[in-house]
Order: structure tokens, then sequence, then C-alpha cells
């Protein structure tokens, strides 16, 4: 196997980390309070996990879901478990503005308006707010 980026690195800044799993905040410029949950184990597939494994993850993805919500108030969040480009288990979770970049596409498609830096600006001003509420969350369900 080739290295894998997710078993170097920590795919972002770590929030919460446990033995199994990690909770990264991604430095998206277009989209504050972009997050992760990484299984650390490397594993490509969720079949890949025990079904206890596959609730835990879930539990996680689902809480810091809540904790996005919570605090950045989007119009909607994307969740995604790609894995083509890195195969490790990790699901982003991405919320939505109904004025950000690429709304109501997907945000690896071609974007459609720019963001006002100011409104960028009030929601990177959440971010420690969504740390709290992630490790809040996140830690309770543990």
């Amino acid at each position: 196997m080739a290295v894998c980026e997710l078993c170097e690195e920590s795919g972002g800044e770590i929030i919460f980390r446990n033995e199994q799993l990690r909770v990264v905040l991604v430095a998206d410029a277009n989209y504050p309070g972009f997050c992760r949950v990484i299984w650390n184990a490397h594993v490509r597939e969720m079949t890949d996990l025990a079904i206890a494994d596959r609730s835990t993850l879930m539990r996680a993805v689902c809480q810091v879901e809540a904790a996005q919500r919570e605090v950045l108030q989007p119009e909607k969040i994307n969740l995604a478990c790609l894995g083509n480009m890195v195969p490790h288990l990790h699901w982003h979770l991405i919320p939505r503005f109904a004025d950000d970049a690429h709304f109501p596409h997907p945000i690896w498609a071609a974007s459609v308006r720019q963001t006002a830096d100011e409104v960028l600006a009030q929601r990177r001003a959440l971010l420690p707010a969504l740390q709290a509420a992630v490790i809040r969350y996140v830690s309770c369900a543990s």
C-alpha cells in the first residue's frame, strides 16, 4: 500500500480525538466550519468496521452535525464519505449557506458566486464556539 495521508497526518486541526476516531476542522477559506470525522485505524470502507464501530463512527458524525447546526445555523449540512482520492475512512461535514460559493451545487463543482468577505469573517468568528460545541457533543457520546 502507498503511504496514506490520513494515517500520516491529522487531516486538519484536531478538535477531538480518542482511540477510535478524530474530529478535525478543515482549513477552507470558503467553508468555515467544514469538519471531517476520521477513523484512526486505516480502513477503506464502512463495512470494514465491526457493527459497533460503525455505530460509534456514525454517532460522532451526527454529533458533529448537531454542533454545526447549533453554532453555525446553516441552510443545510452536506455529508460525504468519498475516499476516492484518500482511501481511508472519513466523513466530510460541510455547512452550506445559500450565499456560499457553490450553493446549491456540491463544493467540488464550479463556483457560482463569491461569498462576501465580511460574511466569511462572521462565520470564522464562530469557529471557537463550534470547536467547544464539537467537544461537548462528541465527548458526551464517546
